[in-house]
């Protein structure tokens, strides 16, 4: 795997710059914060981002980075590396033990947590950040504040949620379900909707729709990222988990039991090829009118408002089921990771401002067409583009998380690090798939998970 690593590196950091032209997503945009150049500044400046989901975003990004270089006297150079495959994932490893790559890379969920040694704090940033503009989301500060330090600054880009994204004729014609009603694009709900709309009432819908040819689709391949939220999402909602927060492994449970015989009835009502999907293949189920409903963030909708608006319109975010212990969503916090062997730490701590201001966040929000969730509250807060974003209105109102919903982070609710490794191991999806598609006892499933979860608290 090294020598793999090494060759990645090579390609990131050949002579030309290539970028990987692949899929996946990242953006950024324009500050306000004050910037003195000096000769310890200026310079060269590297930037490793994902590859966004959203066309045009990444034009904006670079747009705006090159731009504050051409103002500042920092050579900018943004690299938009994929996700497909943990591309991304194993440019971070590649460059880490290197030491040598993109001086700030974006990092998302729990990775900072797997470099804590090869990243410089930036608690200076972040503090200035606040001091402007108010704190951080919780779930950010979760993944971003360890051993005492910011190690990464909250992205105001390709930080993202995952709820639920329906047809919402299909929901209607085929199971009597009017989701407008239930989570409307404002902010007055009912209540009694609300709470009966828990994972029984969707299992219900999920076998009617797939009766009528427009099934439920969500990866559950143990190679992809959209494969561990909405299962993380469900493991919480029963109260199960693959690692407490305790750091003690606690997939041995009732309530596992409970998810995995739950999954063992909804699988039967999803497209066969659901072990295999990559990241992009609920939103190509989505898009071509056949899905239904996925859980994922409003990619789908983005990409049929340009390709097939008739589908667009009738798509609508709201939010997951209830389960027994409440209900949850999956957010991805992403985070600009600043490398301590980086040549050019001033200048990057300077761009890290920037990137965070109000007009920057906007920016980022309107090229993603919403589906960048700023991590400053406030700057989610004073944006009203969910509220407004159609066709129809209000279809991602309910996309930041509106209601009583708990966002977490996938690998929930272990401590950083063990997190990092249950997300990117897939546990939760390679422990559904061995019983629903493998055809496993509960127990023999159980019991290779908590091996496997061993193995990750061994490191």
């Amino acid at each position: 795997m090294f020598e793999q690593e090494i060759a990645l590196m090579t390609k990131i950091r050949g002579l030309s710059r290539r970028r990987f032209n692949q899929t996946a997503a990242g953006a950024a945009a324009l500050m306000g914060f004050p910037y003195i150049k000096s000769a310890s500044s200026a310079g060269k400046l590297s930037i490793g981002t994902i590859d966004h989901w959203i066309p045009g975003n990444n034009a904006v990004l670079r747009e705006i980075c090159e731009q504050w270089g051409a103002d500042n006297g920092v050579e900018v150079t943004v690299d938009f590396i994929t996700v497909i495959g943990g591309k991304l994932v194993l440019t971070a490893q590649a460059e880490s033990r290197a030491q040598i790559g993109h001086d700030i890379l974006l990092m998302g969920g729990w990775s900072l947590s797997m470099f804590l040694n090869k990243l410089e704090p930036i608690n200076d940033v972040v503090e200035d950040i606040v001091a402007e503009y108010g704190p951080f989301a919780d779930y950010a500060h979760a993944a971003g504040y360890l051993d005492g330090k910011w190690l990464g600054s909250p992205s105001p880009t390709s930080s993202v949620s995952w709820p639920l994204l329906s047809r919402l004729d299909y929901f209607q014609d085929y199971a009597g379900i009017d989701l407008q009603k239930i989570f409307p694009g404002h902010s007055e709900r009912e209540a009694s909707l609300v709470e009966s709309w828990d994972y029984e009432l969707f299992l219900t819908a999920a076998q009617k729709l797939h009766a009528a040819g427009h099934s439920f689709g969500a990866a559950l391949s143990g190679g992809g990222n959209d494969s561990n939220q909405f299962l993380a999402a469900l493991f919480a909602a029963y109260g199960a988990s693959m690692i407490n927060e305790s750091g003690d492994i606690s997939v041995d449970s009732d309530a596992t039991r409970e998810v995995l015989e739950y999954m063992s009835r909804l699988a039967q009502y999803m497209p066969d090829g659901v072990y295999a999907w990559d990241d992009g293949s609920n939103n190509r189920h989505m898009i071509s009118g056949v899905g239904s409903t996925t859980c994922n963030p409003p990619s789908p909708w983005a990409v049929a408002k340009r390709d097939a608006p008739h589908v667009a319109e009738k798509m609508w975010a709201h939010d997951n089921p209830r389960g027994p212990a409440g209900r949850f969503r999956t957010v991805s916090p992403a985070f600009w990771a600043l490398w301590n062997f980086s040549n050019n730490i001033p200048a990057a701590k300077a761009l890290l401002r920037y990137v965070s201001t109000k007009d920057v966040s906007d920016k980022m929000v309107l090229a993603s067409q919403g589906y960048d969730i700023p991590t400053v509250i406030s700057h989610y807060q004073n944006n009203d583009y969910w509220t407004n974003a159609a066709p129809p209105t209000g279809v991602l109102y309910n996309y930041p998380g509106r209601g009583d919903e708990k966002q977490i982070i996938a690998g929930y609710p272990a401590p950083p690090q063990a997190a990092a490794l249950v997300y990117a191991q897939t546990l939760l999806p390679n422990l559904v798939a061995r019983v629903t598609q493998g055809g496993e006892s509960f127990d023999d499933a159980i019991n290779w998970a908590a091996n496997e979860a061993e193995v990750v608290l061994r490191g």
